[in-house]
């Protein structure tokens, strides 16, 4: 690619996974949000909850100094309180709701455009269609909950459907792509995130989705990417499943990248008229330096933009 990324899109870092130690909303978040304001190679970032009121505020005053795009990253506050916005059981989905609108809350404090979220866990297959329903309901009051305050759209990410997550919606994009489709039928501001990190662990079950396949499927709602890796050959590996190792090992390095760079360009996702951001999502290895792992993401993705057709 001839040209430089910067005039198709804006590069972010999963602050949470790539620090995985403030993942709670908790720990050095001012330190190591500092760290990514300072570098240039990203303009924009990824953030989760913060817990303290104060931290909150300051994180917001180092990402407007910095002149960083934010996007708020709610997935933590599911999965790590075990919540489920399809749960049958009304209880723990108003549970799921509630603790995404404190999420809402935060994301407005931060001044992120987009909040981040994914599906409860996959039921039996009889159960599906009911779940789905009470997915959208569920996506309908948090969006319009988001849009009583303003500006902040909301986004779906698609996860693995068996391998580690088990989310209800993951396995196939075109299934997404209904989701979006229903909640947008009440003109809220709502999308898709595709992460290459799932992509492996998605295509080992029918309907084997390539990456060109999923995103083509979500290709009219599609508002975010992430860019990462997994490992799904050998579950005694520490990084086996939905870790977001460093590239070199698991299934994606450079050509896997560069494929999903040009398949971006073809759906329409990047060369159109929008600025989209587009976030790595990498995570050190227990005795790994998270800027090393950064560093190697960075090594990465300029490999793979310099080998990628332009379109």
């Amino acid at each position: 690619m001839y040209e430089p990324y910067q005039r198709y899109f804006d590069l972010s870092l999963v602050h949470f996974m790539a620090y995985p130690n403030t993942i709670g909303g908790e720990g050095p978040i001012l330190e190591t949000l500092t760290e990514i304001a300072k570098d240039p190679f990203f303009t924009a970032v990824e953030v989760g909850r913060i817990n303290d009121d104060k931290i909150r505020k300051e994180s917001s005053e180092i990402l407007e100094q910095a002149h960083m795009r934010v996007v708020f990253g709610a997935q933590p506050i599911l999965l790590l309180g075990k919540l489920n916005l399809n749960s049958p059981d009304e209880g723990e989905r108003k549970k799921a709701i509630e603790a995404i609108r404190g999420g809402i809350d935060q994301a407005y404090d931060l001044n992120a455009e987009r909040l981040a979220l994914l599906s409860g866990s996959a039921p039996e297959e009889s159960r599906r269609e009911e779940q789905k329903r009470l997915l959208v309901d569920s996506l309908k009051q948090i969006c319009e909950y988001a849009e009583e305050r303003g500006n902040l759209g909301i986004t779906l990410e698609t996860f693995d459907p068996q391998t580690d997550k088990a989310a209800l919606i993951g396995g196939s994009h075109k299934e997404a792509a209904e989701i979006a489709e229903a909640v947008k039928e009440e003109n809220h501001d709502f999308g898709i995130l595709v992460d290459l990190s799932h992509l492996p662990m998605q295509a080992l079950r029918p309907p084997y989705e390539t990456p060109r396949k999923a995103l083509s499927a979500v290709s009219d709602h599609l508002v975010h990417v992430h860019i990462g890796n997994c490992l799904i050959d050998n579950p005694s590996h520490p990084a086996y499943g939905d870790k977001h190792p460093r590239f070199g090992i698991g299934e994606n390095d450079v050509p896997e990248v560069k494929e999903f760079i040009e398949a971006l360009f073809d759906v329409g996702f990047l060369g159109g008229g929008d600025r989209p951001i587009v976030g790595f999502e990498v995570s050190p290895m227990k005795g790994e330096l998270p800027e090393i792992v950064i560093a190697n993401a960075k090594r990465v993705f300029n490999q793979a933009w310099a080998e990628a057709e332009a379109r």
